[in-house]
């Protein structure tokens, strides 16, 4: 007989500080090899210039990341105004001198608060948007033409901070799939001295915040001190803001086969309304999601994701296997 394959040995999400300098799969195989299973996946990666919030979801958790598709994000990001670059950020090659142009506190803002809600984004050449099957940024570093569609986005805040010299520093949340590094092209376009991204940091994906971030240090440090299931964010814990039920053992069993089920308006106990501290203002962006539920044992173990049919019958469309 074929051995079936065995569980993770942990479920939950780690909210990993990724340093400068690495990438996200950089990180992801670090924790792989930490954790000593391969089941790990991400909410979404970052620049190797970027740090800041990483979250990775393990074990069972993985096949959580389809809810989280369209959690909001914040940025804090510094703009260098005085030339662009190819890949728009500091890594790439200076289109033009630098024209070190002194920086208009009132203009920034106002350039800003023009981006304000939906439109329409080009990425950058430089990106892992993938055409005919091949990453854009391969075909931008042998000099081919690199043709993207641009993409709706929305910005829901788009702050200046300060501005030290030729930098602008802003606080931008955002919605997932947005490009910081294409907002500081764009505005130093409009300024007309040229811009691009110096430097960027993560402070949230969603409730993720980074008060929660740990380094990879610190979880080397716990695994060898036997604590790294300490660290993560236990699968009961996530997806909050979903209402939860408890149902009895008669309904478990038709819930863990996929079966439609009926909960009573008594058994409904409600998600969390308030973000977490450091969290994006409001979790999600985009269009609004179907009714969903998490559905607990008596015994407080999550079950499974639930999407509402109609009112209080819903049917099951993530539903975990009982653990041996």
């Amino acid at each position: 007989m074929p051995r079936q394959p065995q569980p993770a040995p942990n479920d939950g999400a780690l909210v990993i500080n990724k340093p400068k300098g690495k990438t996200s799969h950089d990180v992801v195989d670090a924790v792989r090899h930490l954790a000593g299973f391969r089941q790990i996946g991400h909410l979404g990666t970052l620049d190797p210039l970027a740090t800041g919030v990483l979250v990775l979801l393990l074990g069972r958790a993985t096949r959580l990341v389809r809810f989280y598709a369209g959690r909001r994000k914040r940025y804090e990001a510094g703009f260098r105004f005085g030339f662009a670059t190819d890949t728009y950020d500091s890594d790439g090659e200076a289109q033009g001198q630098d024209t070190a142009p002194a920086l208009d506190r009132a203009t920034l803002e106002n350039f800003a608060a023009g981006r304000i809600g939906r439109f329409a984004q080009m990425p950058p050449a430089f990106s892992a948007k993938k055409i005919k099957g091949r990453p854009a940024y391969e075909l931008a570093r042998k000099k081919q033409a690199v043709e993207l569609k641009a993409v709706e986005v929305e910005i829901y805040e788009y702050k200046l901070r300060e501005i030290e010299g030729s930098i602008a520093r802003f606080v931008i949340e955002c919605s997932s799939g947005t490009y910081i590094r294409s907002l500081a092209h764009e505005m130093g376009e409009k300024l007309g001295c040229g811009a691009h991204l110096a430097e960027i940091t993560r402070t949230a994906v969603g409730e993720f915040s980074q008060e929660q971030a740990i380094t990879l240090e610190e979880l080397a440090e716990a695994k060898r001190a036997g604590k790294f299931a300490d660290r993560l964010i236990p699968l009961e814990s996530l997806l909050s803001d979903f209402p939860r039920v408890n149902v009895l053992p008669v309904v478990e069993k038709r819930v863990r086969h996929g079966t439609k089920f009926n909960i009573t308006l008594a058994q409904l106990q409600p998600g969390r309304v308030e973000p977490p501290p450091g969290a994006t203002t409001e979790l999600d962006g985009g269009e609004r999601k179907p009714p969903r539920l998490r559905v607990f044992s008596q015994q407080d173990k999550l079950i499974a994701i639930a999407e509402a049919v109609v009112p209080r019958t819903y049917q099951p469309i993530v539903v975990f296997e009982a653990l041996p």
